[in-house]
């Protein structure tokens, strides 16, 4: 155990919290064959097989049971003084990871990213695009910008305005359909079960039969181009929408299905310096694009949040 260094043991956990090398790659962000690779290593370094290689997936063996015990609240410690440590960083260089969707990088992201690098070289952004929070407490991340109306409780942040939700269709399917006159009659594009979250899809199971989904997909970009191809209706970002010359709003924005623009970060990172830096660049330019309005309520303010699913 004394040649095992810690990123080994966070391997291992991962393939056993997972049950798969993909599961622990997609986690942590590395490739497949790492973790093969590494795992592989740490067994051989220990004299015993922590995994079953089974068909179904990884299974832990009674000697990787009794590691996994051992190492119970350990990766805790090690990552929370990890944070504290990034805590004493005042220097502008280094890495900021970031989580957004890929609705955030086509609509607003983009511009920001490379507008706030252009300030500060020193900094390497690295972003993950994922529908799902990743961990900032396990240093997943270290910045999440969130479409959500429901940010985790353990994070600090602000909020910098909402997205509006509206009907939209082609030009060209409003056109063959000009005889239907009930939503409920027309195709739709729906989120399919990763976004089933989202407060478009649960409007779209209380209001739209099954049998009118002509397709499902996991994206809201994707839903977006989907219904610009004539497919069927979309319940769509307008965010998106507005931008394609091809959409046509059906209904007006309905202000219950408006979700919150959060910027976000783990309590110990939220003094380093380029995180600081970053979190309030990033504030800023969301505050005041103009797809982006404003809350009805005060926000904007720095505090723990109130917890609860992401709607991405």
């Amino acid at each position: 155990m004394q040649d095992t260094d810690w990123d080994d043991l966070r391997l291992f956990l991962a393939v056993g919290r997972a049950g798969s090398l993909s599961g622990a790659a997609r986690e942590l962000n590395v490739n497949h064959s790492t973790v093969l690779r590494r795992i592989g290593a740490l067994e051989a370094r220990m004299g015993v097989r922590l995994f079953d290689r089974l068909p179904a997936g990884y299974a832990m063996t009674m000697a990787g049971e009794a590691l996994r015990d051992r190492l119970q609240g350990v990766g805790e410690q090690i990552d929370a003084a990890q944070r504290q440590l990034m805590g004493l960083d005042l220097r502008l260089t280094g890495v900021i990871r970031i989580t957004s969707t890929d609705t955030f990088m086509s609509g607003l992201l983009g511009a920001i990213l490379a507008d706030f690098r252009a300030l500060h070289p020193g900094i390497e952004l690295q972003v993950v695009m994922n529908n799902l929070f990743l961990s900032l407490t396990r240093r997943e991340a270290d910045v999440a910008i969130r479409p959500t109306n429901a940010p985790p409780e353990h994070l600090v942040g602000r909020r910098a305005g909402r997205l509006q939700t509206a009907v939209y269709a082609s030009k060209a399917y409003l056109a063959r359909n000009a005889e239907k006159t009930r939503l409920a009659e027309h195709d739709w594009i729906a989120p399919d079960e990763g976004l089933s979250h989202l407060m478009q899809a649960r409007w779209l199971r209380e209001h739209v039969p099954p049998e009118r989904v002509a397709a499902r997909i996991d994206s809201l970009v994707g839903m977006t181009q989907l219904v610009k191809r004539g497919m069927g209706m979309g319940m769509l970002l307008c965010m998106l929408a507005d931008a394609e010359e091809e959409l046509v709003r059906v209904e007006p924005p309905m202000e219950a299905l408006d979700t919150q623009v959060w910027v976000l970060t783990h309590p110990d990172l939220k003094e380093v310096a380029r995180i600081k830096a970053f979190t309030a660049f990033a504030y800023a330019r969301l505050a005041a694009d103009a797809k982006v309005l404003a809350m009805p309520a005060p926000s904007g303010r720095q505090r723990p949040v109130a917890g609860g699913s992401v709607a991405g």
